[in-house]
């Protein structure tokens, strides 16, 4: 799976899994809350920008600036309120029907991120039918497209690509779409090659695709291979979200649960990091484990409050390995795989399936095992366990 969105200008790497939905603020002027600056740079660049918005808020390349660094915020700290800041700095122009481009580009990547995929689509139509040659556009459709199971659709969007984005790029686009749709083994081997010949690419392209390739040969059952390329990239990127949830769920894997309480120990803001960290604890049963599941418990209440149905999967997820109630479960499982189908939305329904007996759920996994093609050595043990085939 693309897994995460990379800005190609920037480069900074999205996180996809499910997260509350944002807050959005009146205006970009409105104080919601006091951001440590200190001496993290981003931060002091954030609060620069947005000094500078305030003083200029129908200025267009500096509110479409301010709204993309905050959405890589967001990506690399699992902070969803900074999709509700960057939705405010757009404000002038978000709800036009026919927005700037840049408008266009940003809200449609605000729009996948709290699962609105059939307008996020539309969004990037429009933009494509301006500027057929837009590789934010191309590489945002071909993710969306991945998430929601349209794996010819994803091919042709990255195959745009091509001239248009840096190598790495493009063979990131195309093996991680390849990688879930019959072409385990040679996107895996593609990419891994491009990568080892690419030194030139900057870290945060390298730490995005090192992190795939740690996902493919985890899929594949590569462990060795997996922990390698898992460790690149955490030296590269050691505070992105995405990646610490990944490499989470690898060494869950393994069983081991004490590494993933070391990793996550002071990295819960974010609700998927706080789950993983609370089914280590549960696990090794460490002190800690019931107030980490209160605690999901209480953001999974306030989010089911303000009817925000982005998380889940891995509200599924806590039903299954923290509550232990296997209906609620597989009927979580099930209403997510309806909106997207990522490797780890089949795992959590196999699960769920296998925990409940559910017939339906059972069925719809073994139907999209036989037309993705897709190979994951977890899913197909757990299929297994089902009676049927992977």
């Amino acid at each position: 799976m693309l897994g995460k969105t990379v800005f190609l200008f920037t480069c900074a790497c999205a996180l996809t899994t499910a997260s509350a939905a944002p807050y959005i603020p009146a205006s970009g002027a409105q104080v919601l809350e006091r951001l440590p600056g200190g001496r993290d740079p981003a931060r002091r660049e954030l609060q620069g920008l947005r000094a500078a918005q305030n003083a200029k808020p129908h200025d267009l390349n500096l509110a479409t600036t301010l709204a993309q660094r905050y959405i890589e915020q967001s990506r690399r700290d699992g902070d969803p309120r900074y999709l509700g800041y960057a939705q405010a700095a757009l404000a002038p122009w978000y709800s036009q029907p026919q927005p700037p481009t840049p408008v266009l580009v940003l809200r449609a990547t605000l729009r996948q991120s709290t699962h609105q995929f059939g307008a996020a689509l539309a969004d990037l139509d429009t933009v494509l039918k301006r500027d057929s040659g837009n590789s934010q556009a191309w590489l945002t459709r071909a993710t969306v497209q991945t998430i929601t199971g349209d794996f010819t659709g994803a091919h042709a969007s990255c195959m745009r690509l091509y001239s248009r984005a840096p190598e790495l790029v493009v063979q990131a686009c195309l093996s991680s779409v390849g990688s879930i749709s019959g072409q385990a083994r040679a996107s895996y081997e593609r990419l891994r090659q491009t990568y080892a010949a690419r030194l030139d690419a900057s870290p945060e392209i390298r730490a995005w695709v090192a992190t795939l390739l740690g996902e493919m040969a985890a899929r594949l059952g590569r462990l060795d291979a997996a922990e390698a390329h898992f460790r690149e990239a955490l030296a590269l990127d050691p505070a992105d979200s995405y990646l610490l949830g990944a490499y989470a769920d690898f060494l869950l894997d393994r069983g081991r649960a004490p590494d993933v309480i070391k990793l996550l120990n002071d990295k819960t803001e974010a609700d998927a990091l706080l789950l993983r960290h609370a089914i280590a604890l549960k696990t090794a049963g460490a002190p800690g484990a019931a107030q980490a599941s209160a605690d999901l418990a209480a953001r999974f209440d306030a989010a089911m409050r303000r009817r925000d149905n982005v998380h889940q999967r891995e509200q599924a997820r806590y039903e299954l390995a923290l509550r232990g109630d296997a209906p609620a479960a597989v009927r979580l499982a099930k209403l997510n795989w309806a909106v997207q189908k990522e490797p780890a939305d089949l795992r959590i329904l196999a699960q769920a399936a296998l925990a409940s007996k559910d017939p339906e759920a059972r069925a719809i996994v073994q139907a999209w095992l036989k037309t993705s093609g897709i190979e994951d050595a977890t899913i197909a043990a757990t299929v297994a366990r089902l009676g049927g085939k992977a």
